[in-house]
């Protein structure tokens, strides 16, 4: 996936680091992400989502608000309000770049800041909120010890996840002023809210409270036991795949002509787990699953293994091929189900002219209906002729080519 690192002017003229995730091949569509209060746009859940999406043909540009990370300004000086006039600077920058942004992506405080920017931005075509809260104002109690200090003096240093952060007035009575409900119930655009029931950071009646203010289309769907952060990887995954598998809903992705040659389009496999075996699997831009290995192999088992994946080859298209077979003849065919197994065994017991061993695979077909003796002895003959078969019984050549290595810092 090629990343772009780019700066642009934000609400204020500073400049705002950020990233521009790409797909591949032609963009279908553009999606902005919006961190957490004090997060950066490196947080693990942005980069596993935007690296999701991007694999559908949708670039993702993640960004740090004024003050925070790479990006220039004073975060003292910064407040809600300022956050959300930062998306819209970055939306703009966008659309001098012909990727006018349809999707917006929150995550906390981020989350309430993309449904306040959501009307600035008339683009959008869906909102997604990842652990967002109803009232900004909730931020707060992350620093309740130091509001005096900062009523009184203007400013203070606080520490949060460990770092120091200057925290200016403007901020509290900010967050303290804003009431999100108007801008939810008049959003024009799909929703989708994702919460954890166990958020001890955000409560789960933030997540009801933005539900209810919405007008439909709307949709909530549960982070189960995440953390407020997404940090496992498991959970970061499963949010890209639910916001993925949504905005194709209310997002038209054209996909792009395939390559000559290759009729069905590209299959690529990205590795997913560098520590394991776990894949990730995209085939064009709207298929997608995960291959691994067992347990014992070293894997993690979540996703079926490369053998499985041929087994899976030939049992459906011998299936397909039973069933166009008896379509065509008009014959009483119900059902269709076919078990494949794979083995390695010696070339002499599969009477075989190889040497060593070979891959046998055996095909239990099963077919319900009303069906003579011969019907079913040609619909056995008919799964030989199954293309995938032919090509595993006939000699079959790769090609590997090495593209060039990609260097990350």
């Amino acid at each position: 996936m090629p990343t772009e690192r780019i700066t642009f002017p934000g609400h204020a003229g500073s400049q705002l680091a950020a990233r521009l995730d790409l797909p591949d091949g032609p963009v279908l569509a553009t999606a902005l992400f919006a961190h957490c209060f004090t997060c950066s746009k490196d947080i693990p859940a942005a980069r596993r989502i935007a690296a999701r999406l991007a694999a559908m043909g949708i670039a993702v540009m993640r960004f740090d608000f004024t003050g925070l990370g790479h990006s220039e300004g004073e975060f003292a000086n910064t407040t809600f309000t300022s956050n959300v006039q930062d998306l819209v600077a970055a939306a703009q920058y966008l659309n001098t770049r012909g990727l006018a942004p349809e999707l917006l992506i929150g995550h906390s405080l981020g989350g309430a800041a993309v449904l306040r920017a959501r009307a600035d931005i008339p683009t959008i075509k869906g909102v997604v909120t990842l652990g967002a809260p109803f009232d900004p104002g909730h931020v707060s109690h992350h620093f309740d010890d130091a509001l005096p200090e900062i009523q009184s003096k203007g400013a203070a240093e606080v520490c949060l996840g460990g770092r120091p952060f200057r925290i200016g007035k403007a901020f509290v009575d900010d967050i303290s002023d804003v009431a999100l409900g108007p801008a939810i119930a008049d959003l024009k655009a799909a929703l989708l809210v994702l919460h954890a029931p166990r958020d001890e950071t955000v409560n789960i009646d933030n997540a009801s409270q933005i539900f209810l203010a919405a007008k439909h289309p709307k949709s909530f769907v549960t982070l189960d036991d995440a953390d407020h952060l997404i940090t496992r990887q498991q959970d970061a995954e499963y949010a890209a795949d639910v916001i993925a598998a949504w905005a194709t809903r209310y997002i038209q992705l054209k996909p792009p002509a395939p390559p000559i040659g290759t009729p069905e389009g590209i299959v690529r496999v990205t590795e997913a787990d560098p520590g394991g075996f776990l894949q990730d699997i995209q085939s064009g831009p709207d298929h997608h699953a995960v291959a691994d290995e067992p347990v014992s192999y070293g894997g993690t088992n979540r996703g079926m293994s490369p053998y499985g994946f041929v087994s899976s080859g030939l049992g459906a298209c011998t299936s397909m091929t039973i069933r166009m077979y008896a379509r065509r003849k008009g014959w009483p065919l119900v059902g269709v189900s076919v078990d494949v197994s794979h083995n390695k065994v010696h070339a002499q017991d599969a009477d075989s002219a190889a040497r060593g061993k070979i891959d046998q695979f055996t095909r239990k077909i099963r077919l319900e209906g009303r069906l003579t003796e011969e019907q079913k002895q040609k619909l056995l003959e008919i799964a030989d002729k199954c293309p995938v078969h032919r090509t595993l019984e006939a000699s079959s050549q790769v090609e590997t080519l090495l593209e060039d290595t990609l260097l990350t810092a």
